[in-house]
């Protein structure tokens, strides 16, 4: 049993380690729907905060708009040039304890009683309030949100590295720029949501760089 638990480890710091930055995709290798699927399924079941899941993942296929998309993400311009998919990942905003959001996900996801849902509510709303100050601007509750879809896109990413595919974060883009374009074209609702970051798959056509990481003595310490 020992010895099965350390050949696991073993396989998965073998996926941790595949998993980088691709730089050069292979435009002629297209992710199959199976796999680009089950990379989605792993954001979906991704943990959150409170498990408010506020997040949405959109497939920009549209070939107008990742023309486009060069004109104001500097950093899908690799991606763009070859990546099988491009995700643009958006973050909730006003989610509270008073949302509609808030309430919906308590009733109608995780079927929560009244009373239940009451207690959570005002749990959820002094942690925004008291704890993390989180009610005091509209930039505070959306930086919240989008922290909830980071956890989603490693997951994801790491999926993609177990199934031999490769990805890459973006964050090279201009955010007001990005939201403009993509609410005027009807992609989603800018009251609603706002642009967290890309993310694309496919796969490379570049050998992998070995990672390079600050010892364990830097960042790992016990406090007895």
């Amino acid at each position: 049993m020992q010895k099965d638990k350390e050949l696991t480890k073993k396989e998965i710091f073998e996926i941790f380690n595949r998993r980088y930055a691709c730089k050069k995709y292979d435009k002629t290798k297209v992710v199959s729907d199976e796999d680009f699927m089950t990379i989605i399924e792993a954001g979906r079941i991704s943990p959150s905060s409170f498990g408010l899941e506020p997040w949405k993942f959109i497939l920009v296929k549209n070939e107008e708009m990742l023309n486009d998309m060069r004109e104001f993400a500097w950093g899908a311009i690799n991606s763009l040039n070859g990546a099988s998919h491009i995700i643009m990942v958006l973050a909730r905003k006003g989610v509270t304890g008073d949302s509609e959001y808030f309430e919906k996900i308590g009733k109608e996801i995780k079927n929560i009683s009244e009373e239940n849902l009451k207690i959570r509510k005002e749990a959820f709303t002094k942690f925004q309030k008291e704890h993390f100050k989180l009610l005091e601007s509209e930039r505070a509750l959306f930086d919240w949100a989008s922290k909830q879809t980071y956890i989603a896109m490693v997951n994801m990413m790491n999926m993609a590295a177990a199934l031999g595919i490769d990805s890459c974060a973006i964050e090279g883009f201009n955010k007001e720029v990005a939201e403009k374009y993509f609410s005027e074209k009807g992609v989603f609702d800018l009251k609603e949501y706002g642009i967290s970051y890309f993310v694309s798959f496919g796969y490379r056509d570049e050998e992998i760089t070995p990672k390079t990481r600050r010892e364990l003595s830097e960042v790992y310490e016990v406090v007895e």
